[in-house]
């Protein structure tokens, strides 16, 4: 049995105020020795253990009144993000971390110790920010803000020195920002960058740049800004809020 404490402590030999089981009344059973490593064995539930209360339990179902204030019940699914520990004394005494109780007395401090999961959180995030194309980033934690994607990567096409050009000036601004120089289809490229998901996307394309325009778009609801080359930085920084 693995509850996350020692052997030995599964089930305790000892007067208990409740007892919560779907097991009948049984003989000959291993139980915790109310100490770490050991067992006891041919245990009668009758004999050995003292119940003052039993209890009929069951999983809560949706819709059913509280037992408090008689409202539905809702059940929802979560995710654990962090952890808090009971350390006891172990540490304490071998460190040397005392105080002085109510009598005088000197007693070793009960430590604990908690930690958030980077990489959980990172899962509730995507759990809460997607939609059927991929992941929707909240600018908090995106790991760019902003996607560069030039349909034309040639070095001397004006296409790419643009792209350039407003790559160097957001990171001039501290705008963490990406260039998708991918030799590959616009086809790919888009779909690549829904599916990871940065909030805002600079697009620049021959078409729209012979009509003096960048596309400048959001991720979070595909709203699309068609703005001339000059004002596609201050547009992004806008958009970034």
């Amino acid at each position: 049995m693995d509850q996350g404490w020692p052997e030995g402590r599964e089930m305790q030999v000892s007067d208990q105020e409740q007892v919560w089981t779907a097991v009948p009344i049984t003989n000959d059973m291993t139980t915790g020795a109310n100490e770490d490593g050991f067992h006891f064995r041919q245990v009668s539930l009758e004999r050995d253990i003292t119940v003052k209360q039993w209890a009929d339990l069951r999983l809560v179902r949706a819709g059913e009144p509280c037992v408090n204030c008689g409202r539905p019940l809702k059940i929802r699914r979560a995710i654990e993000v962090g952890h808090v520990f009971k350390l006891g004394t172990k540490y304490s005494e071998a460190l040397g971390a005392l105080f002085l109780d109510a009598s005088g007395k000197q007693q070793p401090a009960i430590m604990g110790c908690y930690g958030i999961g980077v990489t959980r959180t990172l899962q509730a995030v995507l759990e809460q920010c997607n939609d059927k194309d991929g992941i929707i980033w909240p600018l908090s934690v995106a790991p760019y803000a902003v996607c560069i994607t030039p349909l034309n990567i040639d070095p001397a096409s004006p296409v790419m020195a643009l792209a350039e050009k407003i790559y160097t000036e957001l990171v001039g601004h501290g705008v963490e920002v990406i260039l998708d120089d991918r030799d590959d289809r616009p086809g790919v490229k888009f779909k690549d960058a829904d599916l990871i998901g940065i909030p805002v996307r600079v697009t620049v394309g021959a078409k729209s740049l012979a009509d003096g325009k960048v596309e400048v778009s959001l991720r979070r609801d595909r709203e699309k800004h068609l703005v001339s080359p000059a004002d596609a930085v201050g547009k992004a920084i806008e958009l970034l809020g």
